[in-house]
């Protein structure tokens, strides 16, 4: 549906002499602005795979480099950045607590709800959707329809290189108080994370639940309950416990009630 302007964005990084000229601009704001409005994502689930549309996170790129520094006021507060914020909450029918912010190129659907929170450019929050308290959603990523990130929850933003795949939290998730989630992991449809579980691209994701485990890297499995852990490590000054994230179990049906999630913690006595 974009080809054109996709190709327009492309030349353009490719060949950055090319950006000072008003056409290049025009073409930036106007892959900008759908980025805004939710009409192009920077990932997209096709054919059951996560795919990186590397034109819009260039997109993105390309708008850094031609915005300017200016001020940027709320009430007695000022502040100095290239990137506005968005002020059409109302218009969208987005619930936003004081003070969260939610950055001029992130998209949230109708229905989804911000408490003091922070979205950052390039994110796309679906509805149904909860960002608790001081929670943050980095930059490109992904978060689908009914997830709760509970407060101080960290999406971490994956921006550069273009091609790299943001952090992506699909449908029904729950990610329990100061839970991290950091470079691309991907953390399945209707998996529960618990309390300060911290899942970074090469964090030993093991699945205890049956006699032999099975380890994970890069994504939790659909419908897991995942808890911090440790694994001993040898290293030349010693043996250590070095992080890891526990699959102790599978979310059951009688919790995929949003309201129920706590509950698939508490089965399993695991901290919210």
């Amino acid at each position: 549906m974009f080809e054109e302007l996709q190709k327009k964005i492309e030349k353009i990084y490719d060949d950055r002499s090319l950006i000072k000229a008003t056409a290049s601009k025009d073409a930036i704001h106007e892959a900008m602005e759908l980025l805004n409005g939710g009409q192009v994502r920077v990932a997209e689930k096709k054919n059951g795979e996560w795919e990186v549309n590397i034109w819009v996170k260039q997109t993105i790129m390309l708008f850094f480099q031609i915005s300017e520094m200016r001020e940027i006021t709320s009430g007695d507060l000022e502040f100095y950045d290239k990137i506005p914020v968005r002020t059409d909450h109302n218009v969208r029918g987005v619930r936003v607590v004081p003070p969260a912010v939610c950055r001029y190129g992130a998209f949230v659907e109708k229905g989804a709800i911000l408490m003091p929170s922070y979205v950052n450019i390039g994110a796309y929050v679906a509805s149904g959707t909860m960002v608790d308290t001081w929670a943050t959603v980095g930059s490109c990523a992904q978060i689908g329809h009914n997830v709760h990130l509970s407060g101080g929850v960290g999406i971490g933003g994956v921006l550069e290189p273009p091609q790299g795949r943001p952090v992506i939290v699909e449908d029904g998730a729950f990610l329990g108080s100061r839970a991290i989630v950091v470079e691309g992991v991907i953390i399945e449809e209707g998996a529960v994370l618990g309390a300060n579980v911290t899942i970074t691209a090469s964090t030993p994701i093991i699945d205890v639940s049956s006699e032999k485990e099975i380890v994970y890297k890069g994504r939790v499995p659909a419908r897991s309950v995942v808890i911090p852990g440790m694994r001993e490590k040898k290293f030349p000054a010693g043996t250590y416990g070095t992080p890891c994230a526990l699959i102790i179990g599978q979310r059951k049906a009688s919790t995929d009630e949003k309201t129920s999630l706590n509950d698939a913690l508490r089965d399993f006595e695991v901290s919210v």
